[in-house]
Order: structure tokens, then C-alpha cells, then sequence
């Protein structure tokens, strides 16, 4: 099938800040880019000034190269200014990736002439509260984490949907997740996997103890609060960020966001499950596969 969407005139490459492979392979996908005149900036994900110039507009296109870190830290820029995004797997599991690091010659004439899909993810806002004040907010591409800090105890957490109570989970932690995150940390805890184009809220417990233990599939236009309730040290978690410490009384508000992100694609939706036996039939961080 043979697409049709405007070919990019300006692209940034992104790149993992550590991995020295990111990096040469990013220079030679910047190389074949130029050759096909288009106007081509490379630097780290963690590029403040590349990354400011990608969040003012200045590219219409972004191409991450590295892990699912970086996808997800592309993801949050891209999202925000509606910037279709390309993913080029360095690492390991790389569910968030189509093309594999040998792959990307072959794609890029069709990135060229718009021969690609834009697949939309939905993505949640979550918002921290201690009583009446809002202590900080976040877009969320994978999941958000409600859960305990470094004592190993669990923590009370009451979850209401639509305001009304659901229930109180004793447990190490509750995920709320989108589609695109069934196939992270929620997979872990036990949770469903979901198609990533489907637009709805997962809520898992992780480590649940004498209490409910089922993932909850909720619509997007569904709202979810969640209370923490705990003597001890409890944190939250955004798509693998560093945690931000609660404590008793906190609630985390998620809501789906006002912001999609268009993930570019070369194939039919049906990839995501060619993609998925290989990626559960063997952990490629045992070192089985690369």
C-alpha cells in the first residue's frame, strides 16, 4: 500500500546521550537525509538548545535514534507541537520502534517522498496535588506511577473513576496507563496488552496484597484520582522519569491529554503483532538477542 502525506522539509535527529552507536548511526542517517536535499540538524536528546529550537517549530519532522528512553523523551517534544516522529532502534526491546538499526536505508526514500502513516497514540495528563495545591503536572506517554519509595512496604491507595470510589489497593503501586504503555511497566505487572491506537486509560496494581488485583480498562473520556495513603515514603513516576516524593493525603489526577502523538509508520497496523511474539518468546536483555 503506498501512502500519501507531505514530505518533511526539515528534520532533527535525536539522538541517546551515551550510546557512542546512536551517535555514528545518527550521522549517517543525517548524511543520506542531506543527500536528498532536506534541511538536517543532529544532536543529543538531551541537546537543551537543539531540543528548544525542535519545541519552537523550527522542524517539521523529528528522527529518534537510540532506546525507548529516547523515544519517550522525543515523544513528549513532538506531542506538544503536533511533529510527526520517527524511531530508529538502538537498544533492546524497542516496542516503540518499527525500523531496526539496519533497516533505515530502505525506509528513508519513502520518508522522502511521504509514503508513510502517521499512527496516533493518545497520552494522559497527570497532575499532583497536596490538598488544594497543585504541586506539578506532566504529559504521559507510557504510564504514570503512583507507588512506595525505597521501604519496602506497601502503600494504601484509594483510585476513584469519575469522581465516584472504585476501591482502596494495598499494594506496591498503581499504574495508570495508555495503550502504548500495555506494552511497558503495565505489561510487568500483569497487565493486558492493548493495540497502541486504541484510546483508553489501563489501571494496574503492582504487588497488590489481600486486595484487588485486576487491570480495569476505562474509556479516554474517563478521569482517574488517585489517593495515597501512607505512614512512610511514597513517590511518583512519569514514563521513567526521576520520582517526585508524596506523601499522605497526595492525590494524582489523569485525565487523557489534549495532545496525540503521531508516530510515523511503513507498515500495515498489523506489524504490532507480527513484532510481538519475538519480543515475548525471548528477553533480549538475558542477552539472547540483540
Amino acid at each position: 500500500m503506498v501512502y500519501s502525506n507531505p514530505p518533511p522539509a526539515s528534520i532533527a535527529v535525536l539522538t541517546h546521550p551515551t550510546l557512542e552507536d546512536a551517535a555514528i548511526e545518527g550521522s549517517l542517517v543525517v548524511d543520506r537525509l542531506r543527500q536528498g536535499g532536506l534541511w538536517v540538524e543532529q544532536g543529543q536528546i538531551q541537546d537543551e538548545a537543539l531540543v528548544q529550537r525542535v519545541a519552537q517549530g523550527e522542524f517539521d519532522t523529528v528522527i529518534a535514534v537510540g532506546g525507548d528512553g529516547t523515544m519517550l523523551r522525543a515523544g513528549h517534544l513532538c506531542a506538544k507541537r503536533n511533529i510527526p516522529l520517527m524511531g530508529i532502534n538502538m537498544g533492546h526491546f524497542g516496542f516503540l520502534y518499527e525500523i531496526k538499526r539496519n533497516e533505515w536505508q530502505e525506509y528513508i526514500p519513502r520518508l522522502l517522498n511521504g509514503d508513510y502513516r502517521l499512527e496516533n497514540r493518545m497520552m494522559l495528563r497527570a497532575e499532583l496535588f497536596r490538598q488544594d495545591t497543585l504541586l506539578g503536572s506532566w504529559d504521559v506517554l507510557n504510564e504514570v506511577i503512583a507507588c512506595r519509595g525505597q521501604i519496602v512496604r506497601p502503600v494504601q491507595l484509594t483510585a476513584y473513576v469519575d469522581g465516584y470510589y472504585l476501591t482502596l489497593f494495598v499494594a506496591d503501586g498503581l499504574i495508570a496507563s495508555t495503550a502504548t504503555g500495555s506494552t511497558g511497566y503495565s505489561l510487568a505487572a500483569g497487565g493486558p496488552i492493548l493495540p497502541p491506537e486504541l484510546r483508553n486509560i489501563l489501571i494496574i496494581p503492582v504487588a497488590s496484597h489481600i486486595s484487588w488485583d485486576r487491570a480495569i480498562v476505562l474509556s479516554e473520556g474517563s478521569s482517574v484520582t488517585i489517593t495515597v495513603n501512607t505512614s512512610h515514603e511514597a513517590v511518583l513516576s512519569v514514563d521513567g522519569q526521576a520520582p517526585v516524593p508524596m506523601v499522605d493525603g497526595d492525590q494524582v489526577h489523569v485525565t487523557a491529554n489534549s495532545h496525540s502523538l503521531n508516530m510515523i509508520r511503513f507498515q500495515g497496523p498489523d506489524y504490532f503483532y507480527r513484532n510481538l511474539t519475538p519480543h515475548l518468546q525471548q528477553n533480549p536483555l538475558t542477552g539472547a538477542v540483540r
